[in-house]
């Protein structure tokens, strides 16, 4: 039984060893105090500052206290703390006296105390560092300043210690008094790192200053990394020259080629002023590159300039096949990939690729980075810090040999996207009674906060909704919504969708029209049309044949005023035979056989006609009428003539004066022509006698015996 009880003890001992302290007693040893009196370039502290190392144990409090006593005095001050630092306040010591100071560290399990360190106060005045340290790279110097007037003392010792960024160890010299160190080992084309401290005639040495670096400059190689920002359009003129940044150069020198000729430009770094803005990333000219044809960039520094950059400005448009980009983005990286380009047109070959991206709305020379690689390469990938909801077009670019730059493809890519904003313009265009056309503005690229998939629209209490495909950025787009009820109010929304869903809804109320019938309305103007056109195929076809026919349907104001027949002799005697009933009875109603009467006109040789001349004076005997009667004459009927004549004389005068009123001017040049007739009978041969039983009428419309003759 003893034997097993020893072992289960041993058991628990071994078990709970792990968990015991590793070193269970008083603190570690503490090295000793290093006190001093800071002072700045005017004055000094009128506290000593003391500080320590140690290893402090995160499982065990330890208290440190700083302790000191002056060496013709056994007085023992402390000062209590928890950290690695402590300070005497004027009070506690005397000016210009030698102290004895230590630390100690106490825990639970006991205490340890440093070594004592003695010193007399005026010893430890501690200067501030230098400052104002410069560095020459054409020599590989470097300056500061450092001054003990203030402290009515002077400069004792200066040193300088340098290293290179890769190497830890510090490699220290003196640098004396002088304020100036010349480093005769640095290698060219390396970064170093440097401090300065200096320190007084009495007192202790300074801290080390603050790193700076200075790098073994040569003259710089190679060509500056050149291109060109135009924002959201590739292939403007409206740009500005941007180029990767050199370090540890004095300034570039940037000449631009243009139609007015060249121009030249020094930006410096130390004085950059309005034209030069630089950062990490890029520089660029703050100058619009409007009317230049090319440009070239080079970096100097005091030892040399790299090779000139060139660019030409103008860029090509787009290839007939646009070459389609690929994109994988997230808020840290940007991957672009492509396929192969064939040859640029023309046969022209190519050298290789520039990708570019900008962000959308950013001002030139911000939000934007670029990448030139050869043509073999079609993937290439940026690093940054890409904002979420926020539009970065892409753009694909090549290089021919002669120098053209040719724009092949852009797209939009996001690194988040969210849902869309509210479409701002939505409103009804037309209205009829079974259909509306709507009309929207696309959503600004910059609210999209995502590529926008398709408008959605509905009308509001239905299921009916339309998608409606994406057109080019900045047209107005327009829907045409048709199987709607007449005379009815409606309530239409749209909204745009992304791949993160549909955004807020725009409304647009309309009523549409009531329905109206306009079959009867068609028809009258129908007819109305036929009848016009009837009546003017009757007007062509007479003007066609001569003839001044009078269409019932025209206004007799379109027509030449004409005679009255009313006033003509012979339909004048025909109603007066009418009206008279003596006369009726000599007319025969019923006739079998009408008899006619026939003129006949005979046509005299000239001769014969001078002949007759001769012997027969009157003017009728010149013409020989043959008239053949067929049937007697009633000559109750030419009595009852010529009473019914001699009563309407006297009748029918106020008419014939009426009527000679509305005679053209046709009839009376016939008259005018007849009194010369009748002054020079001689020379005339037509019939007074004819002429005295004709009418106006008669003569406007009938023939003469001229006009029968000369057919």
């Amino acid at each position: 039984m003893a034997t097993l009880k020893t072992r289960w003890l041993l058991s628990i001992l071994l078990v709970n060893l792990p968990h015991s302290p590793a070193a269970a007693g008083p603190p570690p040893l503490l090295s000793k105090p290093k006190c001093y009196i800071p002072c700045d370039e005017s004055e000094c502290s009128v506290e000593i500052h003391c500080i320590w190392d140690g290893i402090p144990d995160p499982q065990i409090p330890t208290i440190y206290s700083l302790h000191w006593e002056p060496s013709r005095s056994r007085e023992n001050n402390v000062t209590v703390g928890t950290n690695f630092r402590g300070s005497i306040r004027r009070a506690q010591y005397a000016s210009h006296s030698e102290l004895h100071v230590w630390v100690q560290a106490t825990n639970q399990h006991g205490f340890v105390k440093s070594e004592e360190v003695v010193f007399n106060t005026p010893n430890i005045i501690k200067p501030s560092p230098p400052k104002n340290i410069l560095s020459y790279q054409d020599l590989f110097e470097i300056s500061w300043n450092f001054t003990c007037n203030e402290l009515l003392l002077f400069v004792k010792q200066c040193d300088v210690r340098h290293r290179t960024e890769e190497d830890p160890d510090w490699i220290e010299d003196e640098a004396g008094v002088h304020g100036s160190y010349t480093f005769d080992s640095l290698q060219p084309g390396i970064d170093y790192e440097f401090q300065v401290r200096c320190g007084c005639s009495k007192g202790m040495m300074s801290d080390w200053s603050e790193i700076c670096k200075v790098r073994s400059e040569t003259a710089p190689g190679g060509k500056l990394d050149l291109w060109r920002d135009c924002g959201m359009s590739p292939i403007s003129v409206d740009c500005v020259l941007t180029w990767k940044p050199r370090s540890h150069i004095l300034g570039y020198l940037v000449e631009l080629s243009g139609s007015n000729g060249n121009i030249l430009v020094n930006l410096s770094i130390a004085e950059p002023g309005d034209l030069l803005v630089c950062d990490d990333m890029q520089c660029h000219l703050n100058s619009s590159l409007v009317d230049v044809l090319s440009a070239s960039v080079l970096a100097y520094n005091a030892h040399g300039a790299t090779e000139a950059s060139y660019l030409t400005i103008p860029i090509q448009a787009k290839e007939k096949n646009e070459q389609p980009i690929h994109l994988k983005m997230n808020e840290e990286n940007l991957t672009v990939s492509w396929d192969l380009l064939p040859q640029l047109s023309g046969n022209l070959p190519y050298n290789g690729y520039v990708v570019q991206y900008k962000q959308a709305e950013s001002p030139l020379g911000q939000g934007f980075d670029w990448i030139k690689v050869k043509k073999v390469h079609t993937t290439v990938s940026f690093k940054g810090q890409f904002k979420k909801y926020t539009p970065y077009q892409v753009s694909l670019f090549t290089e021919s040999h002669n120098g053209e730059w040719h724009h092949h493809s852009s797209v939009i890519g996001y690194s988040l996207q969210g849902t869309p904003s509210e479409v701002s313009l939505f409103k009804v265009d037309s209205i009829s009674a079974t259909c509306v056309t709507l009309l929207w503005e696309p959503v600004p690229l910059f609210n999209q906060k995502g590529m926008i998939l398709y408008y959605q629209i509905g009308i509001d209490r239905q299921n009916v909704v339309y998608n409606v495909n994406v057109s080019r950025q900045h047209e107005n787009q327009a829907f045409q919504m048709s199987h709607l009820s007449p005379d009815q109010d409606y309530v239409v929304w749209i909204r745009a969708v992304t791949a993160a869903g549909p955004g807020a809804n725009a409304t647009a109320r309309f009523k549409t029209k009531h329905k109206e019938n306009y079959a009867p309305l068609i028809s009258i103007l129908l007819v109305v049309f036929t009848l016009v056109i009837i009546c003017c195929g009757f007007v062509f076809l007479s003007a066609f044949r001569g003839e001044k026919k009078v269409c019932p349907l025209v206004p007799l104001c379109f027509y030449e005023k004409v005679p009255d027949p009313r006033n003509s002799h012979i339909l004048r005697q025909m109603m007066d035979q009418i009206n008279d009933p003596v006369a009726l009875i000599c007319i025969p109603i019923n006739e079998p056989h009408p008899n006619v009467s026939l003129l006949e006109v005979m046509e005299i040789q000239p001769r014969a006609l001078e002949s007759s001349l001769e012997t027969t004076s009157h003017p009728d005997e010149l013409t020989r009428l043959a008239v053949r009667d067929r049937s007697s004459q009633i000559d109750c009927q030419d009595n009852q003539k010529e009473d019914a004549v001699t009563e309407e004389c006297n009748r029918t005068e106020h008419r014939r004066e009426e009527y000679s009123k509305m005679v053209d001017s046709d009839e009376e040049r016939d008259k005018e022509e007849e009194v010369e007739e009748e002054d020079d009978r001689d020379n005339t041969w037509s019939s007074s006698e004819e002429e005295q039983f004709m009418s106006g009428y008669e003569k406007h419309f009938m023939p003469t015996i001229q006009d029968v003759l000369e057919v």
